[in-house]
């Protein structure tokens, strides 16, 4: 079937939050005592999300996100990749993680099917990273890394938020990763949910952050746009990209859309617009009502956000 929006884009990517709990309290996510979870029976269950995208698939759905809150603190998360990974159509499952819980998992979700993973990794201070987690200790993460790398999750994503008088020192620092084999990804910070929108200061556009970078490595050379990202190789080898979901937007090549961790269909990260799936689902709908719920998503899934991001969810439960 056409997967194609009303605008000519390819919608070819779903993002799924298997949870919307998780174990660390990042300062730009969630207040310090978090957030209220919901009910395990509100969450979707693995043989729905499996239902899900088995219908995604026939839409031309073909690359698969497992996010959360933080994935894996759901049981049996390798189980749900392996039956993902075995529907025909999708060619990609992947999952982004914070890498706390990763060293102990990364064999199994290797053997599962998993392609690769996202790792959220803001800081190479200890200190600071416990700052900003709040729960979080950097060497659990790192050991979780060099687990996946072991483990062929490759190539592994590192994916920094950038905040203004927190860590914006060390872009440059975490950018040479990249010479390690690592894809570095710079995302500038969103308010999404109302969290932190008391320092407004946090903002740093992406072009400062770039700026910064060649500062301390060198000119950087294009190499285009993947996804939301626009990607630069580092001198000496290894690649940086930059989201910029504040400054400048990737609206245009979007190419997602989003399921909730209690079963919304989000056509739009930053666009209160949902279609519930779970309900139907638990009422006995048919593959092909699904197919028809995710199409009308397709349907209505927005040019463009607003200016401002929404706050009727935080990011826990959107999945990012």
């Amino acid at each position: 079937m056409d997967n194609l929006d009303r605008f000519g884009r390819k919608i070819s990517y779903l993002r799924i939050s298997v949870t919307d709990r998780c174990n660390f309290r990042c300062v730009y996510c969630m207040p310090p005592r978090g957030v209220p979870w919901r009910p395990h029976g509100e969450i979707l269950r693995y043989e729905e999300i499996v239902r899900v995208v088995r219908a995604a698939a026939t839409l031309g759905i073909r690359k698969v996100r497992l996010t959360g809150g933080e994935p894996l603190v759901r049981r049996g998360l390798a189980d749900l990749v392996r039956e993902l990974s075995e529907i025909p159509g999708i060619e990609e499952v992947v999952l982004t993680t914070n890498g706390a819980l990763l060293s102990e998992n990364a064999e199994a979700l290797a053997a599962a099917g998993l392609s690769r993973v996202n790792v959220s990794l803001d800081t190479l201070r200890p200190e600071r990273f416990r700052e900003i987690t709040r729960l979080g200790r950097l060497e659990d993460v790192w050991e979780g890394i060099l687990a996946a790398r072991k483990a062929g999750l490759v190539p592994i994503k590192l994916n920094a938020v950038v905040l203004r008088g927190v860590n914006e020192g060390e872009v440059a620092e975490i950018a040479a990763l990249a010479r390690e084999g690592f894809k570095v990804r710079f995302i500038e910070w969103l308010p999404l949910g109302g969290v932190g929108e008391a320092d407004p200061g946090w903002f740093v556009p992406w072009e400062e952050v770039r700026a910064r970078v060649e500062g301390a490595l060198g000119p950087l050379r294009p190499l285009g746009v993947q996804g939301p990202a626009r990607v630069f190789s580092l001198p000496g080898g290894g690649e940086v990209g930059f989201i910029a979901a504040r400054s400048a937007p990737f609206c245009p090549s979007c190419n997602r859309m989003r399921i909730t961790a209690d079963g919304k269909l989000r056509p739009c990260l930053l666009s209160p617009l949902e279609i519930d799936l779970k309900g139907p689902l638990r009422a006995g709908a048919t593959q092909d009502e699904l197919v028809r719920l995710l199409a009308e998503g397709l349907r209505t899934k927005p040019w463009a956000h607003g200016a401002e991001a929404p706050n009727d969810r935080g990011m826990s439960e959107i999945g990012g």
